[in-house]
């Protein structure tokens, strides 16, 4: 699948809002991230909290031009948390980390702008 990062790209096609809600987006706490040199483009492995419902899961992120490691533990992120585990090298990703593309096409993650429970589900 390839996603499009152009801003002045033109939109997807219209879905029904059942396809919506198929898509499971959940908040999460990044409790470690640590550096995931095997990977063929930069990224740290992400653990997040996403709360007594779905537990701890892992994450391979491409996040690595605007975060370092250190101020990620504790930021809340969302995910969706209902792909299937996708293999990166030795490192099982369990989950896809959201965001947006920077004006230079850097990732920058999607959260709450306030603290909100984990496992809190997009709508």
């Amino acid at each position: 699948m390839h996603l499009n990062h152009d801003p002045a790209a033109t939109p997807a096609a219209e879905i029904d809002f059942d396809a919506f809600l198929a898509v499971d987006i959940r908040v999460g706490t990044i409790m470690s991230a640590e550096p995931f040199p095997e990977a063929r483009k930069p990224a740290y492995k992400l653990l997040i909290d996403f709360g007594p419902g779905i537990g701890e899961r892992k994450s391979s992120a491409q996040i690595t031009e605007n975060y370092e490691i250190e101020p990620l533990v504790g930021r809340q992120v969302a995910a969706v948390v209902n792909f299937p585990p996708r293999q990166i090298g030795k490192f099982m990703s369990q989950v896809l980390t959201l965001g947006f593309p920077d004006e230079n096409g850097a990732v920058t993650l999607f959260a709450p702008d306030k603290a909100v429970p984990n496992g809190a589900r997009l709508f």
